[in-house]
């Protein structure tokens, strides 16, 4: 299956422009993905505001609707799903395809091994490569048949009719996607599924099981479900995505006299280790008007420039922001000193390996970072002026090193050269346009088809 996307190449344009002014970045993907899957789960209708229109939830909505459920074309953020409750699917007619989302994968994997129907799961090219066994697993030991391709990777055919048994499942890693996917498979079993996790990661499954009134136990790092209950459709507000913000968080820290306000941005403290770690370089980071919405913590952020410095990244914090590596590290090449990341081997297993990637294209800029197994220590230049040289990066089809190089260009010399930008819309649509219009410098060009 064929799904390619005319590839992109973002060039930097080195910037006087002082970074200013107020925006909303896109709606939280995890929260998006999350909606549609419970949405169409439910009993009755959910009424979705600020959903993320990036290609990864749309794929998602796509799944969904391919197995019979009622879900409108996104307008502005808005989507109503008429959900058909948890037994309520029906066997789609061709693979469900989820592009380049691993969400959609582990997640769904989790739904999938409940129902009655055979599935097969397919992404791109860069999922395919990404761990599946790591849900697998737990879904095997609770007694679901799955058949990957070689080395437990994608595509998965999951076989119906499987009578789910609840299990007590200690996550050999930190990881939010395989917590969530044992949490979704244990709405169908028989008992208690509990899944206990090494180190806190984000917990907005179980935030929005609660809020769909199906009830989440929770012991410390333990979670648990009892199966044979029912969720009911409701109102979700999806903030704005801290994963996005925090482009602009660093953007708006290393540009000389940046003054930035990002609003309504989702502060679910499973998520905010991007907000420490920059307070803990120097950050001029201010919290405005904290507040719930929909049983997710949300508030307003400003950001000006401050003089950053490098420091050890306390290894409690890398699970809190494992999506925001790529950008601090531009941040860490910005600041005074030395930065030093360890724990976070889990970067090697995302779109690209982040580590080997990030370390490879701050050398092309003349920084000094070398990789390590689990992470990299760079040795930042932020007394200088101009932080960055000139060179190509190749971002390897990987949104987050893409934006994180396109906010390296503030501090450049003259012009960073960007390639595989295209898939920025998984996760950021408009990026280009909305770094340009608070001042950064940024052109696209379109190529051919990849």
């Amino acid at each position: 299956m064929s799904h390619s996307a005319p590839s992109l190449t973002y060039l930097t344009q080195p910037s006087e422009a002082r970074l200013k002014g107020a925006l909303r970045v896109p709606g939280d993907k995890s929260i998006s993905h999350r909606s549609i899957m419970l949405g169409a789960l439910a009993e009755g209708e959910t009424h979705i505001t600020g959903f993320l229109e990036g290609e990864d939830s749309l794929n998602t909505l796509r799944c969904f609707r391919a197995m019979g459920v009622a879900i409108t074309d996104p307008a502005d953020g808005v989507v109503r799903v008429k959900g058909v409750g948890l037994h309520g699917l029906k066997a789609p007619e061709k693979p469900l395809y989820v592009g380049n989302s691993g969400t959609s994968m582990r997640l769904m994997a989790g739904i999938l091994a409940g129902q009655a129907f055979d599935t097969v799961l397919e992404g791109d090219a860069s999922l395919s490569r990404r761990p599946m066994k790591r849900v697998i697993d737990p879904l095997t030991r609770m007694g679901a048949v799955i058949e990957s391709a070689e080395g437990g990777r994608s595509p998965l055919t999951i076989r119906g009719g499987q009578k789910l048994k609840a299990i007590d499942y200690l996550l050999p890693m930190a990881s939010a996607q395989v917590k969530s996917c044992v949490l979704l498979a244990g709405l169908y079993a028989e008992g208690r599924t509990c899944a206990t996790e090494p180190a806190p990661t984000r917990d907005h499954t179980e935030r929005m099981l609660n809020g769909f009134g199906y009830p989440v136990e929770r012991h410390g790092a333990t979670a648990c479900v009892t199966g044979g209950g029912a969720l009911q459709g409701r109102a979700i507000d999806v903030p704005a995505d801290i994963s996005s913000a925090a482009f602009f968080m660093v953007a708006a820290s290393i540009a000389h006299e940046a003054d930035i306000m990002l609003e309504h941005v989702g502060m679910n403290p499973t998520r905010t280790g991007v907000i420490d770690i920059l307070k803990a370089m120097g950050a001029d980071i201010t919290v405005h008007n904290p507040r719930e919405v929909g049983g997710e913590p949300v508030a307003d952020i400003q950001v000006r420039h401050a003089r950053l410095r490098g420091i050890a990244i306390p290894e409690d914090l890398v699970p809190l922001a494992i999506d925001e590596f790529p950008v601090l590290f531009v941040a860490a090449a910005c600041a005074e000193g030395q930065t030093v990341l360890t724990g976070a081997e889990e970067l090697r297993v995302k779109e690209s390996d982040r580590i080997a990637v990030m370390a490879d294209g701050l050398q092309k800029l003349g920084v000094e970072a070398t990789a390590t197994p689990d992470g990299m220590v760079i040795v930042g230049r932020g007394a200088e002026r101009d932080v960055f040289g000139e060179a190509e990066i190749w971002s390897q089809g990987d949104h987050r090193i893409a934006m994180a190089f396109s906010v390296a260009g503030l501090r450049a010399r003259g012009q960073i050269r960007i390639h595989d930008c295209q898939f920025v819309e998984t996760s950021f649509p408009g990026f280009a346009d909305l770094f340009t219009r608070c001042g950064g410098g940024l052109s696209v060009e379109a190529g051919a088809a990849s």
